[in-house]
């Protein structure tokens, strides 16, 4: 075996190990000091704050008595509060014996502490996470801005079409005739980009310097890779953003939408890719594969997918939205994915989609390799999707899960008392089995599915 040609390999692995790890560090560490700090306002004392499970790598002590540590296994993190037997929060019965003669004491444990304060700092985690998602959601909005209206040319983007008559600054007026409608009205701007005539150029009327003028430019979205979806058919085969496919089985073609339909059509069949790559010409085979895709009435259809998404001839110009617009965009795009997700879960339960959309952890590493691969951007935009994810997970009402422990409290709210000792061993048991056999699961379908 050449041991050279390995290291490549090793070094893809060690890169999606590492952006795993990042990943979840950042995660963890939000949801849990969302638990953590919560809980000191609410007047519970934590004894420590860990990032990791196992071994003890660093740790200190500050000055209110909570120990910081990392650990040698950094898959997951937790706040084992005062009166806490073990990390999901078990009744330590001798702890809580040692302070119960003692109301200051036993007030500053998990156990003792009133319950609003332990609904507080138990659903803080979860919130914490979303808050995280909004966050970075909204800073990312702040930052790359919101799409000019009307249309406006930000930068031209290198095609293989010899026809740039747009230039930068360009207001887009009309096209072939059609007047370009807000893309605020989803259905008018889908029914103009349908009805435009493919051709390998268009004609355009734009205001240009206060004048408007008509111009010759290249097909508004052209075949152009603008994103790549992670463990996708076009990573497979090596496409890249910036690419443009210029043909198929030797056909030419210049809209993305005669990729869509070339792809859609096929019935899985592999596909031979002319693509086009900062001037040279590149052959490549592709197959595409079966995609579980939610729909707007909540609902999932299967199609046949490579795993791109297209855009413009050209990047749209930008402008920066006001803070509180930012925000709502961040909430919007954190209830999507909340959505998508329990839709998605639904289905998998009925048997409506296949089990194989649920990823295990050699999933999200891969996935966090890969978005890390395509820019900062696209991996702290992963974070905060897969923070939201961690922050629904939580709140799933199973034992042992933060989602578990509000139902008890619940319980305790609506019967005046908690329920018992024994019961709730039993029950975090119970609660534990299931999320191993949950992960388990799906690591099988990181393992099995195609």
């Amino acid at each position: 075996m050449d041991i050279l040609a390995l290291i490549p390999q090793f070094g893809g692995l060690i890169w999606t190990i590492a952006a795993f790890v990042l990943a979840l560090s950042v995660i963890v560490a939000i949801h849990e000091y969302g638990h953590y700090i919560v809980g000191r306002w609410s007047g519970i004392h934590a004894d420590v704050f860990s990032l990791g499970f196992g071994p003890v790598l660093w740790s200190r002590m500050d000055r209110r008595g909570t120990r910081w540590q990392i650990a040698a296994l950094p898959f997951g993190g937790y706040v084992k509060f005062a009166g806490d037997a073990n990390a999901a929060s078990g009744k330590d019965e001798e702890a809580m014996a040692e302070v119960s003669d003692d109301p200051a004491r036993l007030r500053a444990t998990m156990h003792g502490a009133p319950l609003w304060a332990r609904t507080l700092t138990v659903a803080a985690g979860p919130v914490f996470n979303f808050a995280l998602s909004i966050a970075v959601f909204a800073a990312v909005l702040l930052t790359s801005g919101v799409t000019r209206d009307p249309l406006t040319v930000g930068s031209l983007h290198p095609l293989p079409v010899d026809a740039r008559g747009l230039e930068q600054g360009d207001v887009i007026l009309a096209v072939s005739g059609t007047e370009v409608p807000s893309r605020d009205d989803t259905e008018a701007y889908s029914a103009f980009i349908s009805g435009l005539e493919q051709s390998p150029t268009l004609q355009y009327r734009v205001l240009r310097d206060g004048q408007e003028q008509d111009v010759t430019g290249t097909w508004l979205m052209p075949p152009l890779v603008s994103g790549v979806a992670p463990q996708s058919a076009a990573i497979s085969a090596g496409i890249e953003v910036g690419d443009v496919i210029s043909g198929i089985d030797g056909a030419p073609i210049y809209a993305f939408d005669e990729l869509k339909q070339a792809v859609e059509g096929g019935n899985g069949t592999p596909l031979a890719l002319t693509v086009w790559r900062n001037g040279d010409t590149l052959d490549l085979t592709l197959t595409p594969k079966r995609v579980d895709e939610p729909q707007a009435d909540g609902g999932f259809a299967t199609y046949w997918r490579i795993g791109i998404s297209g855009g413009l001839a050209f990047e749209p110009a930008t402008q920066t939205p006001g803070v509180g617009e930012a925000l709502w965009g961040g909430v919007r795009q954190t209830v999507r994915i909340i959505e998508g997700s329990l839709s998605g879960l639904g289905h998998m339960i009925t048997g409506a989609i296949s089990t194989c959309n649920l990823s295990g952890p050699i999933g999200i590493a891969q996935t966090s390799g890969a978005m890390a691969s395509q820019g900062a951007e696209s991996f702290i935009w992963f974070i905060a999707v897969l923070s939201t994810a961690v922050g629904l997970l939580n709140l799933f009402p199973v034992p042992a899960l933060d989602g578990g422990h509000l139902v008890f409290y619940a319980y305790e709210a609506v019967a005046g008392k908690p329920p018992s000792d024994r019961a709730l061993r039993i029950l975090m048991t119970a609660g534990l089995a299931m999320v191993l056999t949950l992960m388990l699961f799906a690591l099988g379908n990181d393992i099995f599915c195609p």
